[in-house]
Parts: C-alpha cells; structure tokens; sequence
C-alpha cells in the first residue's frame, strides 16, 4: 500500500467492556465506521485512544486489531512512542512486524526533555525501523515544541521522517509548516477545530477524534476542499462546526466517546480515572448533534 498520506485520519477511540479491558469487536466496528464514511487513514493507540491508560501488551493487541480489521483498505498509522527510547523501538518494530503503514512518535513526556534530548530520541527510534515516521507535536503533554526549524532539520537529515502531527494549537506555527516546510515534510494538524482552516490553507491534511462521531462530514468537507470548492466547504463546515466546539469544549475523550454513543455505536466509559461526561455535557452534545438530524433523541 502507498503511505502517501493525506486527506483525513481518524484518531480511533478505544473501546473498553465493562472490566475495562479492550473490547476487540467493538473496536473492529469503529475501523469500519471511519472507513467506511471514506477517511483516508486510521490512527491506532493515539491521544484520543488513551493511550497512556495502555499497557505495552494492549497497544500492541491495539495495533494489530487495527492493521488486521483495516486489511489495506486504508493506511494503519500506530502512535508508538513511549517514555523511553528503547520502548519506543521495542513498540515500533513490533507495529512494523504487524503491518502498519506508518509510525507516529509522541516524544518522552512525564519527566520533561531538552530539545536536544528530544532530537536525540526522535532519531534512534527513527533509525531502528523501516517505515515512514510521523513526528507527533504536542507540548502540552511533553513540555517541549518541535519548532519548524527543528522539525525541517529532522524532516532532511533522517530520511524516514516525513509526515508531521501537529498538536500545538499554534495556528501561526502551523501555517509555517505548511507554507514553509511542506517541500520536506507532509503537515497534519491535529487541532480539530481547525479542520476547515488548515485543508483550506494547503495542509497535507488533519487528524481528528471528532471523526470517530461524524467521519461523514468531515469527510465531504474535505473533499469540496480538494475539489477547489471552498465555498461549498465553508457552508458545511459552518453547520458542523458547533458539534465540533461541543465536543471540544469538555474533556475530549469522554466526549468522543459520548458522541458514539449518542450515534448508536457505544464504546464503553473511559478508563479510569477518567470519568463519563456529566449529564449536562452529554445533552450540549446531543442537542448539537440533533441540528445535524443525528443522534438520539
């Protein structure tokens, strides 16, 4: 399968039964709720699949339930990245092995790096695998930013580099990314409330949660976007963007995991301590889906 990625991916959300283990059927069913609404790629054991409530034996049962459900009809990329270094290559290679297309590398968070550090980290668990890498930006969770230099010089000094999660919600440090670097290194921003902004802009294309709850739509604004019918995105983007802020405006994976519910196709509660929505979260997001003429009622 060609790992040129772009368009848009579905950050999966993992689905746990009520012992809190992974529910395996049910996270088959959401590989093919995404894919079948036509994204371009699935992400497995990311953000939105919490996994830092994962063992290394889940997010590897993780891994391989994904590649296996997706059997090539879209790109796998597996969220490997660990605290240290040598989990990291030991979680990589084994994704490699399972058959997943692409890599994604959170860098070492809990104990904060220096940027070097983080280079330095980036390239060892680069060096140890095959498969084309995806730097994962998010400083609030490591404390550290991959700046567009920084991201440029690993981009071009390590040849499996070549794709680039951002998670910052710097909209100013994105748009250099996309408009400066995108010769090296292929822009997905993983702020989904600038899903509009950042296909419309040229980015190499978005990585969502929200596309668990309505992969339809994001989907079709992104292709009018490709289309070269901005005007057309906008219209749609306009009715969904409330359902976007809503599930935004409360903790995130509760609330993608609400929404699924909300949409006939329940995943479980959170692992904890991580708890369900209260009531009243619940109902923003209900009445925000409901103008969409989905949810239940």
């Amino acid at each position: 399968m060609s790992t040129e990625l772009r368009g848009v991916l579905t950050a999966l959300a993992t689905p746990f039964d009520q012992d809190e283990a992974i529910d395996v059927d049910k996270l088959k069913g959401v590989v093919d709720r995404s894919i079948k609404a036509g994204v371009d790629g699935v992400v497995a054991a990311g953000s939105t699949g919490e996994v830092g409530a994962l063992s290394s034996d889940e997010r590897r049962l993780l891994i391989d339930t994904v590649v296996e459900q997706a059997a090539g009809r879209v790109p796998v990329i597996a969220q490997t990245g660990a605290t240290t270094t040598a989990e990291a290559i030991r979680l990589s290679q084994a994704a490699q092995r399972s058959g997943a297309d692409v890599l994604m590398l959170i860098t070492p968070y809990y104990e904060p790096l220096s940027l070097a550090e983080t280079v330095a980290y980036i390239k060892d668990v680069a060096g140890a695998v095959d498969l084309p890498v995806m730097l994962y930006n998010i400083p609030s969770v490591t404390a550290v930013n991959l700046d567009p230099d920084t991201v440029r010089a690993l981009a071009t000094e390590v040849d499996n580099v070549r794709y680039i999660k951002d998670s910052s919600a710097n909209w100013e440090q994105a748009l250099q990314l996309i408009h400066h670097h995108s010769d090296v290194i292929g822009t997905f921003i993983g702020w989904d409330a600038y899903l509009y902004s950042a296909l419309a802009e040229g980015a190499a294309g978005v990585m969502a949660g929200t596309a668990n709850v309505v992969p339809d739509e994001i989907v079709t604004i992104a292709r009018l976007i490709a289309a070269g019918d901005l005007t057309g995105a906008l219209a749609r983007w306009k009715v969904l963007y409330p359902v976007i802020d809503a599930l935004l405006s409360v903790p995130f994976i509760p609330a993608v995991k609400a929404g699924l519910a909300l949409q006939g196709e329940p995943v479980g509660s959170p692992r904890r301590p991580t708890a369900d929505l209260p009531t009243e979260s619940v109902d923003r997001i209900r009445a925000a889906l409901s103008k969409l003429g989905q949810g239940d009622e």
